[in-house]
Parts: C-alpha cells; structure tokens; sequence
C-alpha cells in the first residue's frame, strides 16, 4: 500500500478525532487509555492546538499517515525535541484494519528519510515486552536494542516492560 506522511495540520481535527475513536478500543488494548475527556470533540480540539503549538514551537512534529486516498490510517511523532543535543523521541500508531500491512515499518522508513531536514541526528524509542510488532518494526528500520527496563507494569492486566531503542544518523 502506498502512503504518505503529511504534517498535522489545524484542519486535520475532525478526521483524526474520528480516527481515534473509531481505533479507541484497539489502541486501549496496547497502551493506556486517554481517558474519557479526550473522546469528546471540544476537549479533544484544545489537545489538538496544544500538538500544534508545540509543533510551532519546534518541540515536536506530529505527523499523519495517509493512504493513496488522503485517508488517515496512522499517526507518528516525534516529542521531546532537543536541538541541542539533535535528539527526539518516536511514537507511531496504525489503525486496526491496517495493522500487518508493513505500514508502521515503512512510514518509519519514510520518516528517517526525511528527519535530517529536522537537525534531529538521533531518534530514541520505547515499546513494551509484549509488542513484538513495534520491536520488529524497529528493528528493520536499522533502531539498536539498547535495554529492557527492570520495572514491570501492568497495561490491561498485562505485566511488561519497557524496551528501549535508538537509531542515530
């Protein structure tokens, strides 16, 4: 499938609130839950100006990830940007009905294509023990194993761990 990544944009709101919800229950499953402010739209719509000043501000990019179509079928970010040390931190979410297509792998694989244009030389990551697909996804996208955390932690009754990861330029 091809996609594009596209940088989040003030008219993106509506869409990417219906994709949330819509992926609600499946992103609940792996990560914990937003709570129920953030699934009402005039609550969600501060968090959505808030994403995009701090994008403004150069201390994040928020990206999302379209189909052929402009259909958003993921989302993908890097936060706690530091310039000064060219150093950000990866987060990425795929929708259900497009999980095990290799578009988490290859929007990552666009995003460092790009990243340098951002001074950004290093991108820091983290996933769970139990989120074999994000390791992989990493993982083939040239992200090194640089530890698994001692503290365990309970998501949906599960109890994993922190993995983390680095790639640098």
């Amino acid at each position: 499938m091809d996609i594009i990544l596209e940088i989040l944009k003030q008219d993106d709101a509506k869409k990417l609130y219906e994709f949330e919800l819509e992926n609600r229950a499946y992103f609940e499953k792996m990560v914990p839950d937003r709570g129920e402010d953030y699934y009402h739209f005039d609550t969600y719509q501060i968090r959505h100006n808030a994403l995009l000043e701090e994008q403004r501000k150069g201390q994040a990019i928020y990206y999302l990830i379209k189909d052929k179509n402009g259909l958003i079928i993921g989302r993908m970010n890097i936060v706690d940007i530091d310039l000064s040390r060219q150093l950000g931190f990866i987060g990425y979410r795929v929708g259900e009905a497009y999980t095990g297509k290799g578009i988490a792998s290859r929007a990552v694989q666009l995003l460092l294509s790009i990243i340098d244009r951002q001074s950004i030389t290093q991108i820091s990551a983290k996933t769970t023990t139990d989120n074999i697909a994000s390791q992989r996804v990493l993982e083939k996208n040239g992200f090194e194993y640089i530890s698994t955390s001692n503290q365990e932690f309970n998501i949906n009754g599960k109890s994993v761990k922190f993995i983390y990861y680095k790639w640098t330029v």
